[in-house]
């Protein structure tokens, strides 16, 4: 067969063979010589009209076309005959295949710490946008111990948000998440991942429907503020996909939208979640005090009494101490302003004995308002109340808080020690009187299990031959499997993203939860 003319295969792309040509004209005039080919280059102050152009690479692919612009990369010289050509499929990574057909799926993997609050937050003023009637302060722990991982995907073929929870897929008709994905849609930006040939523009991510799978690797709804770090994570992730950009706490004012504290997971170190004054809630935003290095010294143990669901949810408990407790209001209005204050000051000043009392007294005031509700609320058990007087007693005994108590909504102790000593002869203490159940001392402890041999406790025999605490005054007592497992962690940063997609909770092809 005969090769056709320049003309010929110029009057075929609708032009006259004397029009000038843009370079985008010479991905589409099939194999014109190299003579050619340097004259379109030359001459560049014509176009081609886009629907001939996409019709000559529907001839030539078979396909839909592109529906934007064509640059000069995309075109290809074919090295045996100096000819221009348009790329065929059999050209292009499988990943920009995918793209251009629209099954690419985009994601973004994120890890959260949790935080326990030491002077706390009970109680909405504003129970759509989750203001509180008080400010609290809390510690962001190590997210190597405690966190949530979330990964968030995106892709033009789903047809709807959806969400998994460890493991188990879960409602997002709820309001919380909804206004975390509205909010953070209403600030997302361009994204481009040159790799996969994909590109998003901001006006379209209202468009695209997510993914969200989440893990905790602690016990959900047991206390332990898990809730805080799931939704801390479930925003920082979004906005990372979306390519949000952090201005003067925004994003911690979206995540408060989610669940109240967790604001204060956005950041590490100590933290301060604003009550605010505003009506619109935007000045209830969550500062950074100090980060983790200011104080790294503090040793936290966490005795997880029980990790199962609680009866009473933290939301409806604080809706009934606002609607029937005098003592939250009087603690909001009077006494939490000056502890956070003197908070502050102890943390500025790393004065652990300040910082020690206002912490348990804060605990005890919670659960007091907690008791001074209509029904009263229960969140602490026997073993909560035995590991308050077990530290109350040493505390006494040395005139001076060795170590500082705090329980959120639940019955687990999180103990804050001032320095590693006083952490090991508190482990020492725990164990004598909360040995393990089954013997077995290594999945005793969770977290930083280095700790144990620092106690010198290498062994189940080692844990039988601690000797009773001084401070004991009555016969004593053993209680051996009351607490499931104990955890030791440390002060933590806050929110990072895992940039290596083995990590990802969702499989990259599927878009669904790896194993689903």
């Amino acid at each position: 067969m005969c090769r056709p003319s320049r003309g010929q295969q110029a009057a075929e792309l609708g032009i006259s063979y004397d029009q000038k040509l843009t370079p985008v004209a010479k991905g589409f005039v099939s194999d014109l010589d190299a003579a050619a080919l340097s004259r379109i280059e030359k001459k560049n102050n014509t176009a081609l009209h886009l629907k001939t152009v996409m019709s000559n690479v529907q001839s030539q692919e078979g396909s839909t076309a592109y529906d934007k612009p064509f640059t000069e990369e995309m075109i290809m010289i074919d090295g045996g005959g100096g000819a221009a050509r348009w790329p065929g499929k059999h050209d292009r990574s499988p990943s920009m295949a995918a793209a251009e057909e629209g099954q690419w799926v985009l994601m973004a993997t994120g890890r959260s710490p949790t935080n326990i609050a030491v002077i706390k937050y009970w109680g909405k003023r504003d129970e759509a946008l989750i203001l509180p009637v008080n400010d609290s302060i809390s510690v962001t722990l190590d997210p190597d111990h405690l966190s949530a991982t979330t990964t968030v995907a995106v892709s033009p073929s789903f047809p709807s948000d959806r969400m998994w929870l460890n493991g188990k897929e879960i409602s997002l008709s709820g309001g919380r998440f909804q206004s975390c994905l509205r909010e953070i849609r209403k600030r997302a930006q361009d994204v481009e991942d040159e790799k996969k040939g994909i590109r998003i523009k901001k006006e379209d991510w209202g468009k695209l429907h997510v993914h969200i799978a989440s893990y905790n690797n602690f016990p959900t709804a047991a206390g332990l503020a898990s809730s805080a770090a799931g939704l801390a994570c479930f925003v920082f992730t979004l906005g990372k996909l979306m390519n949000v950009k952090e201005d003067h706490g925004e994003l911690s004012s979206i995540a408060r939208q989610g669940s109240g504290s967790a604001c204060r997971s956005i950041y590490g170190g100590f933290v301060k979640w604003c009550m605010g004054k505003n009506n619109d809630g935007s000045d209830s935003i969550a500062v950074q005090l100090a980060d983790e290095a200011h104080w790294n010294d503090l040793v936290i143990i966490i005795a997880v009494v029980s990790s199962k669901q609680k009866e009473t949810s933290s939301t409806s408990g604080m809706r009934d101490s606002v609607e029937t407790s005098p003592l939250l209001q009087y603690r909001a209005q009077t006494v939490v302003p000056e502890r956070v204050l003197k908070m502050e000051e102890a943390i500025k000043s790393r004065n652990f004995e300040s910082f020690a009392r206002l912490t348990c007294a804060d605990s005890n005031q919670f659960h007091a308002v907690c008791l001074d509700t209509s029904p009263p609320i229960f969140y602490m058990n026997d073993t909560s109340h035995r590991i308050i007087s077990l530290v109350e007693k040493w505390n006494q005994s040395e005139g001076t808080p060795r170590v500082a108590y705090t329980f959120d909504a639940g019955p687990n102790a999180v103990l804050i020690a001032p320095n590693r000593k006083n952490a090991t002869i508190l482990l020492q203490k725990l164990l004598y009187y909360f040995p393990p159940q089954d013997n077995d001392l290594s999945s005793y402890m969770v977290g930083d299990k280095s700790i144990l041999s620092d106690a010198g406790l290498k062994s189940i025999e080692d844990v039988e031959a601690l000797p009773a605490p001084a401070e004991t005054k009555m016969p004593s007592q053993k209680f051996k499997g009351d607490v499931s497992y104990f955890i030791c962690s440390r002060l933590g940063a806050g929110p990072k993203v895992d940039t290596d997609e083995s990590l990802a909770l969702i499989d990259s092809v599927t878009g669904l939860p790896k194993g689903v």
